[in-house]
């Protein structure tokens, strides 16, 4: 894709301009519109008994915790976090952190590997999970207990500056990092009437799952070979 090219951000705020930011700063103008809206949910209950270990499987959910009141009585127990951007975004101070590959697969994968059957897991979380762990880890005799903390809002409708950029032509690539907020942009471009000029765009994805909703919609789409911004900007640069 030319330099010249606008690249279209829709993951929530504020991921989304400091992914812009890079794109600038490799050369590339960007059209950001997040597609989902993270509210905290200050009411949610932490689940009753003791825990062994935490495992965090968003940069949200990683965020909010921090501000959350329960978090000092967790402190003393491991933490295991889906990607590297996930552990950078988790609050200090915990036993130990484990990293997984960027997905939850790799997650569940690291956790069946370290902790031994009879182990209780916390997942904190949002509403909308990629990954059922309590699920996933069944079999080894894990316990899985969900702190659900915030959910995601889908758009309602698309920014008419990005209606303009995707009707002008200007948006030559997008960038993709959720189901969610793809299923939601494929959506919102229909209501819009700009589903078939997005049909003309490379979707570049974190993973096949995220690409899903995208070839439903008919859409060309190109998976990282690492689940990660870093492998976006690769396919991007090809």
């Amino acid at each position: 894709m030319a330099a010249a090219a606008r690249v279209l951000v829709t993951r929530p705020a504020p991921d989304a301009e400091a992914t812009a930011g890079r794109l600038r700063a490799a050369g590339f103008a960007a059209v950001v519109d997040p597609m989902l809206v993270v509210e905290p949910l200050p009411g949610a209950s932490l689940p009753e008994g003791r825990f062994d270990a935490v495992a965090l499987t968003s940069v949200n959910g990683a965020r909010l915790l921090a501000g959350r009141a329960e978090l000092a009585g967790l402190r003393a127990l491991p933490l295991y976090a889906v990607g590297r951007r996930t552990a950078v975004a988790a609050p200090a101070g915990f036993a130990a952190t484990r990293v997984a590959g960027g997905s939850g697969a790799t997650l569940a994968e690291l956790l069946r590997a370290e902790l031994p059957s009879g182990t209780r897991l916390l997942h904190v979380a949002g509403e909308d999970r990629a990954v059922d762990l309590g699920a996933e880890l069944a079999e080894a005799g894990i316990d899985v207990g969900l702190f659900v903390i915030y959910r995601a809002v889908p758009a309602r409708v698309l920014a008419p500056a990005t209606i303009a950029a995707i009707e002008g032509g200007q948006v030559g690539a997008a960038f993709h990092f959720s189901p969610r907020t793809a299923a939601t942009l494929a959506e919102r471009a229909h209501e819009a009437g700009v589903a078939a000029r997005l049909a003309e765009v490379e979707h570049l994805c974190f993973s096949a799952g995220v690409a899903a909703p995208l070839r439903t919609a008919g859409w060309r789409t190109r998976i990282a070979a690492t689940p990660s911004e870093e492998g976006l900007f690769a396919l991007l640069k090809r």
